[in-house]
């Protein structure tokens, strides 16, 4: 792998800063960082030997909860272990390897949970709309294609970033103002040209999302229209109740995800303490959340989680 054009005493690292103006606060901000990581760790690897071990739940839809737990668990320990370092022991260097590393890993997951939450999408409007087909439609086989599908995509996507970062040069800085190497967080501090960095990653924040939360807009558009055809009022809420759950997942994985994307790059005027702070809920908060909605809103899930809560 090529290393950039860096010019100090020591080219193959970067230095992290953490949350530049709040270094005497570090300690204090650890704490719900940690929180928040152990919660969802613990949420989301309960889900993954829940829906392992009961039969069961071998099901499509809970095999789409799965994916995003692995999704969850990956985009938070790609960021917050070494965040944590940065705070508490003040391990700031981490090598031009490792920084590329963790762009790609991170943005390739990122882009891996928006296929998970599409696919829920159109799970849930197969299951509302075509119910009697829904087993021919939507098989565990067919998930694990989707899923590989949405991998490829990812991986696809993404691998230009860290190369397009290795053609920039980087002068005498090498001081990252971030609590992780994010793509245009790393080409900000290059002393070249960036435009090219600039333009692949709004075009991958508008083929991802855009195009994503599109096609999840679509699937609940023709639910709804599927539900309002039916007269019983009570189906019309046990039917939308069945989405509630994806909705809120939803709201947690893409709000921070968009406030962040929108602060880094058209919020000139906003502390970046404020944008790193929206970087790091948009790593934190999702994998925190997401299992115990789901633990919450889903009965059969929440039934079974309880049961080997009572054995322990």
């Amino acid at each position: 792998m090529p290393v950039f054009n860096v010019t100090h005493s020591d080219p193959s690292t970067f230095i992290l800063m953490g949350i530049p103006g709040l270094e005497s606060a570090h300690i204090w901000i650890s704490i719900p960082f940690c929180m928040f990581y152990i919660i969802g760790l613990i949420g989301n690897f309960t889900l993954l030997l829940v829906v392992g071990k009961e039969q069961t739940l071998h099901k499509p839809m809970y095999l789409l909860i799965c994916m995003l737990a692995i999704t969850d668990i990956g985009m938070s320990t790609s960021v917050v272990p070494k965040a944590l370092c940065i705070f508490w022991f003040h391990w700031q260097d981490i090598t031009v390897c490792g920084c590329l590393t963790q762009v790609f890993f991170l943005h390739t997951v990122s882009v891996m949970q928006s296929a998970v939450l599409v696919t829920m999408a159109f799970d849930r409007y197969v299951a509302i709309c075509n119910p009697l087909r829904y087993s021919t439609i939507l098989t565990n086989a067919r998930i694990a294609e989707i899923g590989v599908v949405g991998l490829i995509r990812a991986v696809l996507l993404i691998l230009p970033m860290p190369l397009l970062l290795t053609r920039l040069p980087f002068c005498e800085n090498y001081i990252i103002p971030h609590t992780y190497c994010e793509h245009m967080a790393v080409a900000k501090i290059s002393c070249g040209d960036i435009t090219i960095n600039r333009t692949y990653g709004m075009i991958v924040a508008f083929v991802v999302t855009g195009f994503d939360l599109t096609l999840i807009a679509l699937s609940y558009g023709l639910i709804i229209t599927a539900v309002l055809r039916i007269s019983s009022r009570k189906t019309h809420q046990k039917a939308l109740n069945t989405c509630t759950t994806h909705i809120c997942v939803m709201l947690t994985s893409y709000t921070p995800c968009l406030f962040s994307y929108m602060t880094h790059r058209f919020g000139q005027g906003i502390a970046p303490q404020v944008h790193i702070f929206l970087a790091n809920l948009y790593v934190l908060v999702p994998p925190m959340l997401n299992p115990i909605i789901y633990g919450v809103k889903t009965k059969e899930l929440r039934d079974k989680v309880g049961k080997y809560a009572c054995r322990t």
